[in-house]
């Protein structure tokens, strides 16, 4: 994984990233608050020789009270010292407990003791230190033998006097916060990371390249009023939606299909990711750059494209294959005056069967040579065959790859399926992409009083009754340029 791999995954996950940091930081928080605060207070005392009358005294002196300071550092945790500390402040305590609260330094290379005593609170953390250090300085002199002279070779003395703390040493709330907050990052990055590896799913173009080389040659934006507003160059043709369909369609323009073999199937891996709506946006821009477009609704199980197009259903390619009609009779025109359509026809008992004769070949040849494009929708590749049937004799496929939708290994299973009849791949086209998921750049640009997005109406939709009547339907922006459709589309 690269940085920009780690950079999309926080930026992916930052909400769950977010949450457990501030759960770390609030667990550390409480937990300050709920231990009990504890005070520390320190006293040192030095250890001295006495009666040295020369240079070379004074320094065995000096090595023997550094020897003597590591004696004395046990001494302060015996009983001997403890215990009269004990008695002498009524404690309630064991000279055992009292030696875990006392930690004994002797620094190296010098002659003192350091000793800090924790309590639980200020006032009696400076009273026991201040206690340990009398009571360790006269058990130091009651344990030295005297000279000859009878003075006391070894001296002790108190050279910081306890003080009572005026901070508690534990809990040390900001640290702990802090620690709190970098364990909380740690493992909300980490559980990101780790979701991100396990997370099957695709949601953009990344995840893609772990499956197929085969390229992506379009992304669409989601658009939650997809479903309501299918055909995006009507509804608005000025969205970044509508402006991936143009993108798709130029770069489709130049993967080597001349007029007149442009049979495009589109497919998807499983059902719900779009094809059909990418079916018609395809064939709707193509129409609008000047070119001769029909749509064939090739799904003979789940039609749509005759709903979406308000196109009369009863008839069409069923109809043709079965020798009922000609291909030229049951053609619809629909709101554009460039683009036809071919609807389902009824719904046959063996779909598969029925593309599969030599008759739909034949009728996409001869449709191939009436329009510049021909433009197939097809069923989904893993439920069921007919896409692979049709792969065989189009020009080329076009597979649809729904964000949030597939998973990689459906597609990989819907792409080794197109490999396995020698289909040619046009490329992938990833729809329902959220910008956090995607790896591509968008742009706005604001249109001026005079543009045509400025210029935008209002115009009632129509909906044809079987009869062949036209009821209003429900009202819903459009530029200028659908103002010339006799048959605004829902």
């Amino acid at each position: 994984m690269e940085l920009t791999d780690y950079l999309r995954i926080l930026r992916k996950y930052w909400r769950s990233i977010t949450a457990i940091t501030l759960v770390g930081v609030l667990v550390t928080a409480v937990f300050s608050m709920l231990t009990k605060p504890t005070y520390t207070s320190n006293t040192s005392i030095f250890i001295s020789v006495s009666s040295v009358s020369t240079v070379g005294d004074l320094n065995s002196g000096s090595t023997y009270a550094e020897s003597q300071v590591q004696s004395f550092a046990k001494v302060a945790k015996t009983d001997i010292v403890l215990q009269p500390v004990i008695d002498e402040l009524g404690l309630q305590t064991t000279p055992t407990s009292l030696a875990d609260d006392l930690t004994v330094t002797a620094p190296t290379k010098t002659a003192t003791l350091d000793m800090a005593v924790v309590g639980d609170t200020p006032e009696s953390a400076a009273q026991i230190a201040t206690a340990i250090g009398k009571q360790l300085v006269a058990t130091i002199d009651a344990l030295t033998p005297p000279g000859a002279d009878g003075t006391k070779p070894v001296v002790a003395t108190i050279i910081r006097p306890a003080q009572i703390p005026t901070s508690p040493t534990t809990p040390k709330t900001m640290q702990n916060i802090a620690l709190g907050l970098l364990l909380g990052l740690l493992i909300g990055a980490g559980q990101a990371i780790l979701r991100d590896m396990l997370n099957q799913s695709i949601r953009g173009d990344r995840d893609i390249e772990r499956v197929t080389d085969v390229p992506v040659i379009g992304q669409v934006p989601n658009d939650d009023n997809a479903a309501a507003y299918p055909l995006i160059l009507n509804s608005d043709p000025h969205s970044a939606r509508a402006e991936a369909y143009r993108s798709l369609r130029t770069n489709l323009q130049f993967l080597g299909l001349d007029k007149g073999k442009r049979a495009v199937v589109v497919t998807s891996s499983v059902p719900g990711e779009g094809k059909t709506t990418t079916a018609i946006n395809v064939a709707s821009t193509i129409a609008a750059a000047g070119e001769r477009v029909l749509v064939i609704d090739a799904d003979l199980r789940r039609p749509a494209v005759a709903k979406y197009l308000h196109a009369e259903p009863s008839v069409g390619l069923t109809t043709v294959l079965i020798g009922e009609a000609e291909l030229g009779e049951v053609i619809q025109p629909t709101s554009d005056s460039l683009m036809d359509v071919l609807a389902s026809g009824p719904v046959p008992p063996n779909p598969a069967e029925l593309l599969g004769l030599p008759h739909m070949q034949q009728l996409i040849e001869n449709a191939s040579k009436r329009y510049d494009t021909v433009i197939v929708d097809a069923p989904p590749l893993l439920p069921v065959t007919d896409a692979t049937v049709l792969s065989r004799i189009a020009d080329g496929t076009l597979v649809v790859v729904g964000a949030g939708v597939a998973k990689r290994p459906e597609l990989d299973a819907a792409l080794e399926k197109l490999d396995m009849v020698d289909a040619r791949i046009l490329g992938l086209l990833l729809t329902r992409v959220n910008q956090r998921d995607s790896s591509t750049y968008t742009y706005e640009y604001t249109y001026g009083p005079d543009s045509p997005k400025a210029g935008q109406t209002k115009i009632k939709t129509r909906t044809k009754n079987p009869g062949g009547t036209y009821s209003s339907g429900a009202e819903h922006k459009t530029g200028r340029r659908a103002e010339r459709e006799a048959q605004p589309v829902q």
